[in-house]
């Protein structure tokens, strides 16, 4: 007897190259992995129409003929076999360019085949190219259904392991398992809810009887993949004890935050702002672990609240530390943040990659002493020869840019408290997106910018009227306001024809004589880059040609214009943080989105959308609809939207909710999974974490 732990080679007739492929191709060991690799699409094969009944553009089709005739036809390429079939209703042509003669061995004249394929018309007739066939017996009406189709890479197809071969080893992989599989949910759940049964949900969601078995099978596996998700979120909050995490509380407001509002505040926070410092405040004096999330949008002013937290950590006689990306974005919020708190007897210091190894000495022996009380840096922060006295507070920018393992680390830094931990995204996430990658986190949104910030005006431009682009561009510059113009690649590529960052330079050095043009790019030494993005800041240069390096954190308020070439190679979230890098000054700003005529239709929806809004939250909703979590900007590096198999945050929103309201419940009756009746869940998590799906310590 085989269970779902059991080695695929096991299987019949797989051969030890397809064992080894499975594996390294789509990370498939076991029976469980294989009946855990769910089809993408299903070709429907339950309807058999009449010829006169199938249309052109309408999906594969499928029919019941009678071979009428066959010949070769054309010579070299061109060579081909057609053939004609006919029912009662009418004839129908198909042709085959590859396979010829296996194909014309197996047709015989007078034989009725069952057709599947897409449909075409050829002057008035209706035709089918390379349609899959096989002859006619009332078992096929038996067994017609939705066929699965699966992903397989070059490799797969290389090995004998297409799509149409692993559904013949999952057909079998789940007759071995039959009997076997146990539930991992309560069975009180499941009989609550009349959840299907665990493994005729896994077979029907290959083999489906029909489109209602399909929808319920699915319904089940969506269920317990953002459930067990929920529940390993959740229990990121709690410790041994089952309780949430203890934290250092904070009983002052601080006399320290009074001055900074009073004296060095220039302006008035935003009611946004103030909700969510309240909200921060009231964590931070509740004597638990603050786990918050920060969602605003491009600048809302996230960083000015987490500057309030670490004041507050500050007056209470705790270090924070903040967690930037790169060095670029780690520099400006220091040289920020330094004004800010200017004359307030905070000392601030900046730690990253290239800070020299004396100042960094002294700066490691400020922390310890506690002479530091606010450190800003990048990954240099989890250094081990890093140490804190009484590290209270962290604030992590740019959450989804860090691994798990990093946060973790500086996670670890903290006395005898765990720290307080406050996360800030980049741009806003739809909800369910927020609760899926940050469910173990309290959220606060600020909905709305400070006053006197402009709309900025989104242009779609093409190619062809560049000139007229650069024209308009340089009326800007004799202004005195300054621009950037952003390029898909570094260098010319061989594969995709986009306008590289090189030839852009030199064109706009031509273009703009009388102008400074800066260069900067990933691949550039970090002086390099530094010198570059410090020459734009200060006004002494008026253009910047970048890659996306500048997707982030740069602040030029002086700058008006973002030129954004092959605008249709950008995905929504970094078009809209590269528009954010203008209209944070007193001046009206713009931003030219510039592709060619001919747009496919996504990347026509992505411009259209970046023209009619400027709402973050709305880009974000179209982007999940568009492409949904797996392929979203930010959800790779923070590897969770990518592990889940089946579900699809677009449209599973409501399904989550409800897992998330079940995770709580029963965290709430059982927090560290120790009840006999979850004894199966607790392992199939511990499984889930072995095989890559740990989710703990996010955020």
């Amino acid at each position: 007897m085989q269970t779902l732990q059991s080695h695929v080679s096991v299987l019949r007739g797989i051969t030890p190259k397809q064992v080894e492929l499975l594996k390294r191709e789509i990370g498939v060991d076991t029976l469980g992995d294989l009946i855990g690799y769910y089809p993408y699409r299903y070709e429907d094969r339950t309807q058999f129409l009449a010829i006169r009944d199938l249309r052109e553009a309408n999906g594969k089709q499928q029919v019941i003929a009678t071979l009428q005739s066959t010949r070769m036809a054309g010579e070299g390429r061109k060579r081909r076999l057609e053939a004609v079939f006919s029912d009662d209703s009418g004839m129908l042509a198909c042709v085959w360019f590859r396979g010829l003669q296996w194909v014309y061995k197996q047709l015989k004249i007078g034989v009725r085949y069952v057709l599947f394929g897409g449909v075409e018309v050829y002057g008035h007739r209706l035709s089918m190219s390379h349609p899959s066939f096989e002859v006619f017996t009332p078992a096929v009406l038996q067994r017609a259904g939705l066929d699965p189709l699966y992903e397989t890479t070059e490799r797969m197809k290389v090995a004998k392991l297409q799509s149409t071969r692993l559904a013949v080893l999952i057909r079998e992989a789940l007759g071995l398992v039959q009997g076997t599989v146990e539930d991992y949910l309560p069975s009180y759940l499941v009989e609550e809810h009349r959840l299907p049964e665990l493994g005729w949900a896994l077979a029907s969601i290959h083999f489906p009887a029909d489109r209602p078995a399909l929808k319920l099978a699915r319904a089940r596996l969506v269920f317990d993949e953002l459930f067990t998700l929920q529940i390993s979120l959740l229990r990121n909050r709690i410790g041994a004890d089952g309780k949430q995490y203890a934290g250092q509380r904070c009983t002052k407001s601080g006399v320290i935050i009074h001055e900074f509002y009073s004296r060095n505040l220039p302006f008035e926070l935003t009611e946004a702002q103030r909700r969510v410092v309240h909200e921060i405040y009231e964590d931070m004096r509740s004597g638990l672990q603050m786990s918050r999330l920060i969602q605003g949008d491009v600048g809302s002013g996230k960083t000015l609240v987490a500057l309030c937290a670490m004041l507050v950590a500050a007056g209470n006689g705790m270090q924070s530390a903040l967690m930037a990306p790169t060095e670029i974005l780690a520099q400006q919020h220091y040289k920020s943040i330094s004004k800010f708190i200017k004359g307030l007897g905070i000392v601030a210091a900046l730690l990253t990659g290239s800070t020299p190894a004396k100042a960094r000495t002294q700066l490691l022996k400020g922390l310890e002493n506690g002479v530091v009380q606010l450190l800003i840096g990048t990954h240099a922060l989890i250094e081990d020869r890093v140490q804190f006295q009484n590290l209270g507070l962290i604030v992590v920018d740019e959450q989804q840019r860090f691994g798990v393992d990093q946060r973790a680390r500086l996670w670890g830094k903290g006395a005898k408290y765990l720290p307080h931990i406050l996360v800030m995204t980049a741009t806003p996430i739809p909800r369910t997106l927020a609760m899926a990658l940050y469910g173990d986190l309290q959220i606060s949104v600020i909905d709305e910018l400070p006053p006197g910030r402009k709309p900025i005006v989104t242009v779609h431009c093409y190619k062809e009227n560049r000139g007229k682009l650069y024209g308009w561009v340089e009326q800007e510059l004799r202004a005195g306001r300054q621009a950037y113009f952003v390029y898909p690649l570094i260098e010319e590529s061989a594969t995709l024809d986009l306008e590289s960052l090189e030839v852009g330079y030199q064109r706009l050095k031509e273009v703009y004589p009388h102008y400074q043009v800066a260069m900067v790019h990933g691949r550039m030494p970090p002086e390099e880059k530094e010198a570059a993005m410090q020459a734009f800041a200060s006004g002494k240069a008026q253009i910047l040609v970048s890659t996306t390096v500048i997707e982030v954190g740069v602040d030029v308020p002086n700058a008006s214009v973002m030129v954004i070439e092959e605008a249709q190679r950008f995905g929504l979230s970094q078009l809209h943080q590269l528009r954010g890098r203008v209209g944070r000054g007193a001046e009206k700003s713009y931003c030219f989105l510039v592709t060619d005529y001919k747009l496919g239709k996504e990347s026509k929806v992505r411009i259209d959308t970046m023209v009619q809004t400027n709402d973050g939250f709305k880009i974000a909703e179209v982007d999940l609809n568009l492409r949904g979590a797996g392929d979203l900007e930010g959800t790779q590096q923070s590897g969770i939207a990518l592990r889940l198999r089946l579900a699809n945050l677009a449209t599973d929103g409501p399904m989550l909710n409800f897992a998330r309201t079940q995770a709580e419940a029963l965290l709430a009756r059982d927090p560290k999974l120790e009840f006999p009746e979850h004894r199966l869940l607790a392992a199939h998590i511990e499984a889930e974490k072995n095989r890559g799906g740990d989710y703990s310590k996010i955020g």
